[in-house]
């Protein structure tokens, strides 16, 4: 899902500087990092069998579908990865491997924004010469455009609520362009055709890191058809959109007006690249360790079978890749769902969870170490506690368990439902042993499985569905929107991000504590004052006990060795789809 200011590093805020300064210094890796060695974890810090030759075709699977091709209806870090191939947002992150591919740079703008008022407003000089993949020319209205339609949830649920929460104006009453006909988004103006300009209900220093998702890459209005946009959005990217077969392939080809100049991170150099949806997990361990298909879309690692392939032949095992990714697995706990809006009641779902059993499920500890905090080990400001005994009783603390069910009014236990994404194999076996962990305290739980491509669109982030079929537990996995506490845990925890659908913070916390902490954030002048800050906000989420952390995720890939320029993205946490290619 889970994501990331004018020239210099204090403009581009504490986490960015520190990112920038580490590859700067030799503290990450860079760009020019290159092998045509095969070791394990070569990928992670280097890149693999680096090329510029062209031609062949890149083939993905993915168990699912998209939430949506469409730029400005998606969350899925997999997906803000791949749309790069064919949509230009401002901004975007620097390809590379290490912490060097944490940095943010132009991509559509031709630099980054330009803030003055204290932060309150953002302007962009649009790069010259850009154009769609028909010849029209980009234009800033196309960009103002884009982010307006996403204010209208009803047909672009998905993506991140940032536009609405932020931007001055009539921001919080303006339904998008789909409903309005007549108005517009007042707080975006553009003063002439290549420069746009956002002015925010408040000063925000990481306002760069929001246009770096694709709901800032342009739109041509008269082009847009709504929720059938996705079929074919209007490229600036290196690739455009062949056919789209809805749920079964879509297939992208060399766009031939692109220029490489207009975003470097990016490259064209497969003759084709070609997406099958719905495929079997172990279908795609299979085909991918044969050689079949290029690169598993999903980038969450094998599965088990697969895993254990790898792990016990060296020669499959040097084709592999295990990063600490930067996201994390856990379940929400809804607060409104009863008798969760108990406090004690959720505290005895945190004890009475066997995160072993939870690791073996998301792939033992190649998939990730046992998690006990609301904020990964990436993320600045990460401190390690242990509220629940997720570390030191890992089996389950059913005896605490029984204790707080004891106090919340429930002594015989309860019931609630479990949702999951039911395509995901792992998250079958995470929500299967969650299921029978707590039973053991009372606790019995009904399993309820949703489709990948629309859980977040259609169920567990529509909060009447969630009331109305007692969803009280709900898998998700997230990513950093961008790698500090705020970008991290804002759409997850501060009650101003609840909305009606696409919804992040699908345990419904609105603690004022938490949102109070997050306005401090906002404006905190120093790193150490950021760290404060999000500890606390770590330690109170955990205490309101609206997120059950499974594990600090590690993704086991494979790289055939006929592809090319592979390496780990560290802000997608998989491989960097914008810059593949075939071996020669």
């Amino acid at each position: 899902m889970s994501r990331r200011r004018t020239g210099g590093l204090a403009a581009l805020g504490v986490s960015a500087a520190l990112a920038i300064a580490a590859c700067s210094s030799g503290g990450g890796s860079s760009s020019s990092t290159t092998t045509s060695s095969v070791a394990f974890n070569t990928g992670v810090n280097s890149v693999v069998n680096p090329s510029t030759q062209k031609g062949g075709t890149l083939t993905f699977d993915n168990t699912s579908g998209p939430d949506s091709t469409d730029g400005g209806n998606t969350y899925y870090s997999f997906n803000l990865n791949f749309t790069r191939l064919y949509a230009t947002p401002l901004t975007t992150y620097k390809s590379c491997p290490g912490s060097c591919g944490q940095q943010i740079v132009p991509a559509l703008a031709a630099t980054l924004g330009i803030a003055s008022d204290g932060y309150r407003t953002w302007t962009y000089h649009l790069k010259s010469g850009v154009t769609y993949e028909d010849g029209t020319p980009v234009t800033s209205a196309d960009v103002k455009y884009a982010v307006e339609r996403t204010f209208d949830r009803t047909v672009l649920p998905n993506g991140p609520s940032y536009f609405s929460s932020l931007l001055a104006g009539n921001a919080a009453t303006y339904k998008g362009p789909f409903k309005d006909k007549t108005g517009d988004l007042t707080s975006v103006t553009t003063p002439d055709s290549s420069t746009i300009v956002f002015q925010l209900n408040q000063p925000f220093a990481d306002f760069d890191y929001v246009v770096a998702f694709p709901q800032s890459a342009p739109v041509p209005k008269a082009k847009d058809t709504g929720v059938n946009y996705q079929l074919h959005p209007l490229s600036t990217g290196p690739y455009m959109f062949q056919s789209y077969q809805l749920n079964k392939q879509y297939t992208l080809v060399p766009n031939p007006k692109w220029n490489p100049a207009w975003d470097p991170q990016v490259k064209q150099l497969a003759s084709k690249v070609i997406v099958n949806l719905n495929v079997n997990a172990d279908d795609i361990d299979n085909r991918l360790l044969a050689g079949d298909i290029s690169v598993d879309q999903a980038g969450s690692g094998v599965q088990a079978a697969a895993r254990a392939r790898i792990l016990s032949n060296p020669s499959l095992k040097n084709s592999s890749d295990d990063p600490v990714t930067g996201f994390m697995w856990f379940y929400y706990i809804n607060a409104k769902v009863a008798p969760l809006n108990n406090v004690h009641c959720r505290m005895a779902i945190e004890y009475a969870a066997n995160k072993n059993e939870l690791q073996t499920a998301y792939g033992g500890p190649y998939g990730g170490d046992i998690a006990s905090t609301a904020i990964p080990p990436t993320v600045n400001g990460y401190s390690k506690f242990d509220l629940y005994n997720a570390l030191s009783m890992p089996n389950g603390d059913v005896t605490s368990a029984k204790q707080q069910l004891q106090a919340c009014g429930q002594p015989n236990g309860f019931n609630l439902n479990i949702a999951y994404r039911s395509d995901r194999p792992r998250e079958v076996a995470s929500a299967t042993a969650l299921q029978a962990s707590l039973a053991a305290a009372g606790i019995h739980a009904t399993l309820k499985g949703f489709p990948a491509s629309s859980y977040y669109g259609t169920f567990a982030g529509v909060p009447t569905y969630v009331h109305t079929h007692n969803l009280g537990l709900l898998a998700g996995g997230w990513g950093p929107d961008w790698p500090d506490a705020y970008g991290w845990g804002w759409a997850l925890f501060d009650s101003a991000a609840i909305i009606t659908a696409g919804n992040a913070n699908i345990a419904e916390e609105a603690n004022p504590a938490v949102d109070s902490l997050f306005k401090q954030l906002e404006q905190a002048a120093t790193d150490s004052a950021r760290v404060s800050i999000s500890q606390q906000i770590d330690m109170q989420v955990m205490k309101d006990a609206v997120l059950l952390p499974a594990t600090y995720n590690k993704a086991l890939l494979y790289r055939p060795p006929d592809l090319a320029n592979v390496f780990v993205q560290s802000y997608y946490g998989m491989y960097d789809y914008g810059t593949l290619g075939a071996k020669s």
